[in-house]
């Protein structure tokens, strides 16, 4: 377990091991070739060693087995890393720094009380929290006290972000593979809950995996109907504010300002509902306020406000995705409508009627966020 990142394994030469049973939590190169030795002479867990893995499943030995060093039970209390197994509750009174990944794993509840601080290290891909399939997490933030998460300097991309994956239908069938931590997601319950959210604002997330993949300030993959998603703002994030990979979880009261790419953006047949919006873009070179992909389950928008200082796209729909809206206002975009790949404009409802390439939409009223205060919360 490191706390300041750093190098877990080097091998020398042509020097190597066998390794059962291991554990790495917060590093950030999992294994060091110095000399550009054989990889096949490291073996852990009976394959040949691969330092793209992480290797961070759940400890095999407990720390509570070395408490005759000084006898102490904890190492740094205030350190979020590895896995969650059972319940834990934080406290609100400790500012926590999240070093590594965060992973609640299956049967593992995470509850984040009322007025948490969290501080994302700047470690890229590295640093981000996680509820699998069968784990929950319960953000307990209030309007006057929220929860935060965020990077010391809330940067785009200085850290993942929020991952929960859930047991819901998706296109990709069942048990499908995540493009962002190869997270299995995907089942036949579509009622399925990974907990609740309340009153949470994240903010400079969006690493960088390749080319083609990033963490988005929160993902939902699968995530099912019995979670409950509210009052939540995703500030400067490198890719996405929301995505939703299928499933069929709805929220409410999303405040998304300034990511680099999509604010909504969903794909695998997702078809729940957002509702009370308010997308916010003073920056340039952003993707989109709504993208969409895949295939059309005709998700629900309700209120829905994009507003831009920078002209840019408002809503893009690739192959055959569509959604109703209901009250859409848009302001300051180049391109309202953009039908990426020539889809049905029929596949796009607003305010009951088929979408149009060259709308003014205008006409609905803007999502009144004057109340929402938790908005402003920080570090």
């Amino acid at each position: 377990v490191s706390t300041t990142g750093g190098t877990a394994l080097q091998f020398k030469k042509e020097s190597g091991a066998t390794f059962e049973g291991l554990s790495l939590t917060g590093y950030d190169t999992s294994i060091d070739m110095k000399d550009s030795g054989a990889l096949a002479n490291v073996v852990i867990e009976q394959n040949i060693g691969n330092p793209e893995s992480n290797y961070t499943i759940p400890a095999t030995t407990s720390e509570a087995s070395f408490n005759w060093i000084n006898n102490r039970s904890n190492v740094e209390s205030n350190i979020l890393q590895g896995a969650v197994e059972g319940m834990v509750t934080l406290d609100p009174a400790v500012t926590y720094t999240l070093n590594s990944s965060y992973i609640v794993q299956e049967g593992g509840e995470l509850i984040i009380p009322a007025g948490t601080r969290i501080i994302a290290r700047d470690g890229g891909t590295d640093v981000y929290i996680a509820v699998l399939k069968g784990g929950k997490i319960d953000i307990q933030g209030t309007e006057d006290n929220p929860v935060v998460i965020s990077s010391a300097e809330g940067n785009p991309g200085d850290w993942g972000g929020l991952t929960l994956v859930g047991n819901a239908t998706t296109t990709e069938g069942v048990d499908a593979v995540a493009e962002v931590g190869g997270f299995i997601h995907g089942g036949n319950d579509d009622t399925d809950s990974s907990g609740s959210i309340k009153n949470l604002v994240i903010s400079g997330t969006g690493a960088q995996i390749n080319s083609e993949s990033q963490y988005n300030g929160i993902s939902f993959y699968a995530v099912g109907s019995g979670t409950v998603v509210e009052n939540i703002a995703v500030i400067n994030g490198a890719d996405d504010g929301v995505e939703f990979f299928g499933g069929t979880v709805s929220a409410s009261n999303l405040y998304l300002e300034n990511n680099e790419d999509d604010a909504v953006d969903w794909t695998e047949g997702w078809n729940g509902t957002v509702t009370n919006v308010y997308v916010n873009h003073t920056i340039a070179n952003f993707s989109t306020a709504v993208e969409a992909d895949g295939a059309n389950n005709d998700p629900k928008l309700v209120n829905f406000t994009a507003v831009s200082t920078t002209g840019g796209t408002a809503l893009q729909f690739k192959k055959e995705s569509g959604a109703s809206f209901s009250n859409l206002y848009l302001e300051g975009y180049t391109t309202n409508v953009d039908m990426k790949d020539g889809g049905a404009l029929s596949n796009i409802k607003i305010d009951g009627a088929d979408a149009t390439t060259g709308g003014d939409y205008t006409t609905g009223s803007k999502v009144d966020i004057s109340a929402w205060s938790w908005i402003e919360a920080a570090l």
